[in-house]
């Protein structure tokens, strides 16, 4: 019989009822365990030995209660194994891996914002992790210092000024868990100086308007066009001193900050004594041209660089950071509140200090490289009157359908044939948008051609209930 399971229940809390001989009271406080959900299918018990320490009996009791339940098929066991529970029966327990009935799965989730799951290095990770608990000085094993640990404050300073052109030196910078927190932690510091409002792109991401709102700093919209966002608008608004913006790859559009609106958004920032919060997004991925340099490089002392290892490794390892100087470096060092696990932090270092995080990178801009080729190919070829937007950079673009299709039934028809798209619309907070963004960072290479098939499908659907509406004239008077 194969074991189920590596779960292993070192300490088992059984409770003995004192009638009859010990090894009957052990066998009948595990069966209640076994058969009550509380010790599940497939967990390795303790040894015999450790068992009865914790029990306080003599160890034969016990192997004599494993003996009966293993002949009763509660439990199995192998020479250098252990013993486990292999019991199936009905338990009052819900089974650890059903998914909640309201939450819907898809055969094919083109939602942006993840990357390629698949490809996480995990060897280097496990390899940079073990290097990190072996050199991590003690000291540094206490509580994480609110700035981040110095060694990896250090080779993030290094890694942003060499491949994003930007100005920063360890001081300046502050490990944070991710762009949201590192928003979070920003707009406190913001409101703590007075200012009570910031403008956002519209369109824009969404996660990062409902942070600032949590923080109670008011979201004032401004449109983005092809040349990003509107700052002439900006500084309409009179007394606004900040602003948030994603310069090298907008999300969801995909426009790069044009030079001459650079120009005119680091003078308002001069002129109003204001700041600019540069969400560094997607950055690393650019195909088709070399990498745009940061804002933060051409006024560090008005710009504030945020950026994370979300897209690039995950969002699981949950470490980002901000690039923070002068007055503002100032006012954020007020500031406090947790940052990552400090031995998290010196993985991190480890990945960047060795290279191994350079070599992924490039690795994983030639993998999304191809794969966003295969589906730019996919859509020619599927949906040729759709218009394609956003795909020189990142791990989404945006595809634009013909006038007069209904969004929500687009939607509704994709996630009837398993497909999730998300709609522009989902992302402004003003005018509409007939399009959606697909994303494709996480979406393996051999499902590309049917998701995109799939999606066809759903618009032909769509587009075919459409059609009598829209060809309908009204008669001639």
């Amino acid at each position: 019989m194969a074991k189920q399971s590596t779960r292993t229940a070192w300490t088992v809390v059984l409770t003995l009822d004192g009638d009859g001989k010990l090894h009957r009271q052990v066998e009948r406080a595990l069966r209640a365990a076994i058969r009550s959900g509380r010790v599940s299918t497939g967990t390795v018990l303790p040894p015999s030995r450790e068992l009865a320490a914790q029990l306080g009996c003599s160890r034969w009791a016990v192997t004599q209660a494993y003996s009966q339940l293993v002949t009763e098929g509660y439990l199995a066991t192998r020479v250098g194994s252990g013993t486990w529970v292999s019991w199936t029966g009905r338990t009052t327990w819900p089974a650890r891996t059903t998914p909640a009935p309201d939450v819907p799965t898809y055969r094919f989730d083109l939602a942006p914002g993840a990357p390629d799951l698949r490809a996480f290095p995990r060897t280097r990770w496990a390899e940079a992790a073990r290097a990190a608990a072996r050199t991590v000085p003690t000291a540094d094993l206490g509580y994480p210092q609110e700035r981040g640990y110095p060694p990896l404050r250090e080779l993030v300073a290094d890694y942003l000024q060499r491949s994003r052109g930007a100005v920063a030196t360890a001081s300046d910078v502050m490990i944070r868990s991710g762009v949201s927190a590192g928003v979070a932690h920003l707009c406190a510091g913001l409101r703590a100086l007075g200012i009570d409002r910031i403008a956002v792109e519209d369109p824009g991401w969404t996660r990062l308007r409902a942070v600032i709102e949590s923080t109670g700093l008011r979201v004032e919209p401004v449109p983005v066009d092809r040349d990003g966002i509107d700052v002439e608008e900006v500084a309409r608004r009179s007394g606004l001193r900040a602003v948030l913006v994603t310069a090298a790859h907008q999300f969801p559009t995909g426009v790069v900050l044009a030079p001459r609106r650079r120009l005119e958004l680091i003078n308002w920032a001069r002129r109003v004594g204001g700041v600019i919060l540069e969400d560094d997004y997607d950055a690393e991925f650019r195909y088709d041209r070399s990498p745009v340099g940061t804002l933060q490089g051409m006024a560090p002392e008005h710009v504030v660089l945020l950026g994370s290892v979300s897209k690039t490794l995950s969002p699981a390892i949950g470490i980002g950071w901000f690039v923070a100087q002068g007055r503002w470096r100032g006012l954020l060092e007020r500031v406090s509140g947790p940052g990552p696990s400090t031995l998290d932090q010196a993985t991190f270092a480890e990945l960047l200090g060795s290279g191994a995080y350079d070599r992924h990178l490039r690795a994983m801009q030639r993998r999304y490289k191809r794969r966003r080729d295969h589906v730019l190919t996919a859509v020619r070829r599927e949906l040729p009157t759709w218009t394609i937007g956003g795909a020189a950079a990142g791990l989404h673009l945006t595809l634009t359908y013909p006038a007069g299709v209904d969004a929500s039934l687009l939607v509704a028809a994709a996630r009837e044939s398993g497909t999730r798209i998300v709609p522009l619309a989902e992302y402004r907070l003003r005018a509409a948008g007939d399009g959606i963004v697909l994303g494709y960072g996480n979406i393996a290479d051999s499902d590309v051609d049917p998701a995109i098939r799939s999606l066809a499908a759903a618009f032909a659907a769509v587009h075919e209930v459409s059609a009598p509406s829209r060809s309908a004239r009204p008669a001639a008077g």
